[in-house]
């Protein structure tokens, strides 16, 4: 299959093995922070971390938009879904999420809540198509990919005068929380980035110019495969022995320096920018996340419904946050493998497909 077994190949892993052995200083410590969660898995299901100097180290980034989503949000989406007039649709990685005192969409569902499982946007246009006694709210989450699909459900919503049918907004954007790392309190020591990729396709790279610049941090775009991987990291290396920081893209064969420019208009013709928006990890971070525009309003579904604000607290003991913002690796938080399991989490970075600690915990890196 192309592009899948021509970046699995054993011997091209083992020829980027020894260049990166072959160009790394042996004084230098080398921290490169992959910040899709989709990197995490491919670093530990095909051993690259294993390939790596032993001065080469990954740091696991906030690239999991499940896992960044604060309690407070999973608890106002259980509060809409127990309401008798609503159907929530959502995706299925967000139904085992812990909300506050052990709830979770999945347990809501269970208790009697019309909650379902959708595969896309259009989906759940046709759930409210099919239920007009019904309210049908859309949990919309995501990065930049999965922005343009809500978009263009809610023009379609509009245009069909579909009026039971609203979005509960929660998609964020990658540059910011990027950002927030650097500017922290007390940042994470990381020399290097991993750009996302599929958020690439979308944003393109030059977002992350004036970012390289700024912070004088190297940013690679990345592929998922672990050729891609290897290739980035060693690329990331050079940039950081010849004292550059610049963005380049490996993954050239999906990313432009543009995007996808149809894409990103219809995204501004929809969303607008929330003055700032609460990470799970990261705090609240400015102009970090959108919402519905004035002229999609009635689509909102935090304004049909007056949802409230939820200030909430994770799990006590749960490593997630720090995780999420690099400070900490699954195999410090005392929680996993042994109360911590994907039969019973307690954060999200269990629960999600990309989350770090699932990525643990799949190949084998922990066990209780």
């Amino acid at each position: 299959m192309k592009y899948i077994s021509e970046f699995r190949q054993q011997d091209l892993a083992q020829q980027l093995s020894k260049a990166i052995a072959q160009t790394v200083d042996r004084g230098r410590h080398y921290r490169l922070m992959e910040f899709c969660g989709g990197h995490t898995h491919a670093i530990f299901r095909y051993g690259v971390q294993d390939l790596m100097p032993g001065n080469v180290e990954f740091i696991h980034g906030p690239g999991c938009p499940v896992c960044v989503l604060p309690t407070g949000r999973i608890d106002n989406a259980i509060q809409l879904a127990e309401r008798p007039d609503v159907i929530l649709c959502t995706y299925a990685d967000l139904m085992r999420v812990p909300a506050t005192g052990g709830n979770s969409l999945l347990k809501a569902k269970a208790d009697g809540s019309d909650i379902r499982m959708v595969y896309s946007t259009q989906d759940v246009l046709k759930i409210a198509r099919e239920n007009p006694e019904k309210q049908v709210v859309f949990f919309a989450i995501g990065f930049e990919t999965t922005t343009p699909p809500t978009a263009v459900a809610v023009k379609q919503a509009q245009a069909e005068g579909l009026t039971n049918f609203s979005v509960f907004c929660n998609h964020v954007l990658t540059p910011a929380a990027m950002q927030a790392i650097l500017d922290a309190p007390q940042p994470v020591a990381i020399d290097a980035f991993l750009g996302p990729s599929h958020v690439s396709t979308v944003i393109g790279s030059q977002p992350y110019e004036t970012f390289a610049e700024r912070y004088a941090k190297p940013i690679v775009i990345a592929g998922f495969e672990p050729l891609d991987v290897m290739q980035s990291a060693l690329m990331l290396i050079r940039q950081l022995n010849e004292g550059r920081h610049e963005v380049e893209n490996e993954y050239s064969r999906a990313v432009t320096r543009e995007g996808n420019l149809k894409a990103q208009a219809l995204v501004r013709e929809v969303f607008e920018l929330r003055p700032q928006f609460e990470w799970r990890g990261l705090g609240l971070i400015p102009n970090s996340a959108l919402k519905l525009k004035a002229g999609y309003a009635d689509f909102d579904a935090e304004q049909r419904f007056n949802m409230p604000a939820i200030q909430a607290s994770d799990v006590k003991g749960c490593e997630c946050p720090a995780i999420l913002r690099g400070a900490k690796k699954p195999q410090d938080c005392k929680l996993l493998g042994t109360v911590c399991t994907p039969e019973n989490p307690m954060g999200s970075c269990m629960v999600s497909s990309e989350g770090a600690c699932a990525a643990y915990w799949s190949y084998g890196r922990v066990r209780g």
